[in-house]
Formats: C-alpha cells, structure tokens, sequence
C-alpha cells in the first residue's frame, strides 16, 4: 500500500501589536488549522510593530494578513480570518470530511 504524502502549508500571518483583530485572525486560523490541516502546518506570526521591515518581503499593506507561502500559488488573505469558507477557499483547502 502506497503512502499518500500530503501537502505541508507554511503559513505567514502578520499583525499589529495584540489588537482584537490580531487576536481574532490568530484564533480562527489555529482553528482551521487543526480542523482541515492536522499536522500539516507551521504558522510564523510577524508582528510588525517589532519589525515593521518584514512587511516589504510579502508586500503587506494591512493587517492582519494571512499569507500562504507553500504550496504555491503564494496567496494573501487580509481580515480577521472570520469567514471560513472564504479562507478555505483562499488557501485551496478541501473541507475535511465527516466520516
């Protein structure tokens, strides 16, 4: 029986300070996370009242924003990540199923 590798998602959320969206867009994507992608992400938070720098490399113009870095395509959700469907389908995640 063959292995079924899946794919890894590295995950970028960058945000500014502890603010009520941060904090909301953090929450919701560990929660996707573990519903549709059990161990099969790493997620990195920039914040970028510490290193404003980091926001030149993805192009990051609000926030809080999710990028997807792998696998391609590159992908960018801005928002508190409160609309599940929207971010699924912006990270080219199939739903999980119930069995």
């Amino acid at each position: 029986m063959k292995k079924v590798r899946k794919k890894k998602y590295e995950l970028r959320l960058y945000i500014a300070g502890n603010t009520s969206k941060s904090v909301a867009a953090l929450k919701n994507l560990k929660r996707y996370c573990e519903e549709h992608l059990k161990d099969q992400y790493s997620i990195e938070i920039i914040d970028l009242l510490l290193n404003p720098q980091l926001a030149e490399g993805d192009q990051i113009l609000a926030v809080p924003t999710l990028v997807k870095k792998v696998p391609a395509p590159v992908r960018k959700i801005i928002g508190d990540l409160s609309n599940e469907e929207k971010v699924l389908v912006g990270l080219d995640i199939r739903p999980a199923t119930v069995k």
